[in-house]
């Protein structure tokens, strides 16, 4: 506006003097002034009074409208020196015009940064007038900022470079939003990711589950009968023994694929932690174990032998992040779902107890902290571990209903937090399971649909000194235990079968004879169902694979109640 006023002003006086000189040339040419070149020089001096009194306003105007703008202007040389600032501008940085007129504008940027600045506004010229920039500056407070600036070239008439002008806005709040956005993101097309994982991890463990059951199943009859003495004792202990740690691999997958708690009881945390941290400082010497412990933690509805699954493979991977010595730190505080905030997910409304595990050790970078989580991932080499310890403790905690996260920086430690929902109920404890072999003579119908699984249990159940009858499927089993319900004591239903699963089944017998006795039985139970149908009555769980004196004593555990 100031320049076109500007602009305005010097035709009309070109115009002016074009034509007054052209009167002085006559009046000189005559040796008097006449009447027009009178007109003319009235005219010139109205023009300019004129020109000079709409150049005022327009600047005025100019003035009150750049001064009320919200945005941030200002002017300043090639060297930054500012010529022109407005209330915006002085406002954001907290001074006055007369502090910041005549002073550079690169105090207010990081120093870091100062160069690409200038690049930028340097880079103008007539076919390129504006361009439009972010950049970081030092806030009053001390606080780094985030602003956007967009620069224009200003040039004379001779097309020389005079200044520059630029307007600017705080975008701050706009990064962080973005940033935690992209984070969020990121978080969730992870959990996508690990969610595919666990399914494609349930399948594989529920196959060589059943697998080990036809295995340890012959195995345990033959122990059955032989002596310690006999030669192949040791070679068949043995191989019972390679099929208990090939169990665990496959429960650790199982918790993994966050397919159910098994032995849900309610627990202590607190005192779990005392337990196993107690026990796993005398292993590892070097590591200072601290405890804060809430007085008044509610209890958890869990399997403990899945949490304890959980905290030894936390503690295991704090100790390897610190091999010679370190701090371990465990902390426990009840939470709601209001304060679980900031995170991926979203947590059910209730009670939460807040389990924050932390070491001081070596920390992660954050390609190790994206992936530290899936199955088979390891910073330890093949030889050192499997990576099935976190992403196992990851299932276990979401298939309870909880949830875990981690927070790490390279050489800064790595802080674990699990979230797992509350409960009021009175903590019970847990009795221990016998050993030997309870025989009986009831009848057991047995319904799996694999056929090692089949033969395995059948022996089993006949050397305890059952009577068996066989099905292979739901519907099969319906139709035995329809003709035979009388002669029928116990029913052990797989729960993974084609056509009519396991629960359905259960629900079908159920009608059938509501006092029914079942012994759920699977290498895993999809989305926690194993425990849906223990609510639903079902009176047992037993997790494949299983030797002849577990599934004895929890076949006289049930009818041993009636």
């Amino acid at each position: 506006m100031k320049k076109f006023a500007k602009i305005e002003l010097e035709q009309k006086l070109k115009e002016a003097r074009k034509e007054i000189e052209h009167y002085k040339k006559i009046a000189k040419e005559t040796g008097s002034i006449c009447l027009r070149e009178t007109e003319a020089l009235s005219q010139l001096i109205l023009w300019r009074k004129q020109a000079e009194e709409e150049l005022r306003e327009n600047e005025e105007r100019y003035r009150t409208v750049v001064e009320d703008m919200p945005a941030m202007i200002c002017r300043f040389r090639c060297d930054g020196t500012l010529t022109f600032v407005n209330s915006a501008y002085c406002n954001y940085f907290n001074k006055k015009e007369e502090e910041l007129i005549g002073q550079n504008l690169f105090q207010f940027i990081l120093k870091e940064e100062q160069n690409k600045v200038k690049n930028h506004f340097m880079s103008l010229d007539q076919k390129r007038p504006t361009i439009t920039y972010e950049h970081q500056v030092i806030a009053p407070d001390g606080e780094i900022r985030w602003q956007q600036w967009t620069d224009r070239a200003l040039f004379d008439d001779q097309n020389h470079l005079v200044e520059y002008q630029s307007i600017g806005r705080d975008i701050t709040e706009e990064k962080l939003a973005l940033q935690e956005k992209n984070k969020l993101e990121a978080q969730l097309q992870q959990a996508h990711k690990l969610q595919a994982i666990g399914t494609l991890a349930g399948g594989f463990a529920h196959n060589f589950n059943n697998l080990l059951m036809g295995i340890i199943a012959n195995i345990s009859i033959m122990l059955l009968d032989i002596d310690s003495d006999h030669q192949h004792y040791k070679y068949l202990k043995n191989i019972e023994k390679q099929v208990e740690n090939g169990s665990k691999l496959a429960s650790q997958l199982t918790g993994y694929a966050r397919v159910g708690r098994y032995k849900v009881k309610t627990i202590n945390l607190n005192q779990l932690l005392k337990e196993t941290s107690d026990t796993f400082k005398i292993a590892k010497k070097g590591i200072i174990i601290h405890q804060n412990f809430s007085d008044n933690l509610y209890g958890i509805e869990a399997d403990r032998g899945q949490i304890e699954q959980v905290l030894l493979n936390l503690y295991i991977n704090a100790a390897d992040s610190m091999p010679k010595r370190g701090d371990l730190f465990l902390k426990t505080i009840n939470v709601t779902d209001k304060d679980i905030s900031g995170k991926p997910y979203n947590p059910k409304p209730g009670n939460y107890v807040l389990l924050t595990v932390r070491d001081t050790g070596a920390g992660m970078d954050k390609e190790t902290r994206e992936h530290i989580f899936e199955p088979f991932f390891t910073t330890k080499g093949l030889s050192k571990g499997t990576g099935l310890g976190l992403s196992s403790a990851y299932g276990i905690i979401k298939g309870h209903g909880g949830y875990i996260d981690v927070d790490s920086e390279k050489g800064y430690g790595a802080t674990f937090n699990i979230y797992l929902p509350a409960t009021k109920k009175e903590v019970k404890k847990e009795k221990e399971l016998p050993v030997e072999i309870i025989k009986g003579n009831e009848t057991v119908l047995l319904v799996d649909d694999e056929d090692m699984v089949v033969e395995g249990c059948r022996e089993m159940l006949t050397k305890m000194g059952y009577n068996v009858s066989i099905a292979r499927n739901g519907k099969d089993a319906l139709e035995i235990y329809k003709e035979n319900q009388d002669k029928i004591d116990i029913v052990i239903i797989d729960m993974i079968m084609p056509e009519m699963n396991g629960g359905d089944t259960y629900d079908r017998l159920k009608k059938m004879n509501p006092d029914i006795n079942v012994l759920l039985s699977s290498g895993h139970s999809i989305n926690g169902q194993a425990t849906k149908i223990l609510e639903r009555g079902c009176n047992d769980f037993i997790q494949k694979p299983f030797n002849i004196e577990v599934l004895s004593e929890k076949i006289r555990e049930i009818l041993g109640k009636k």
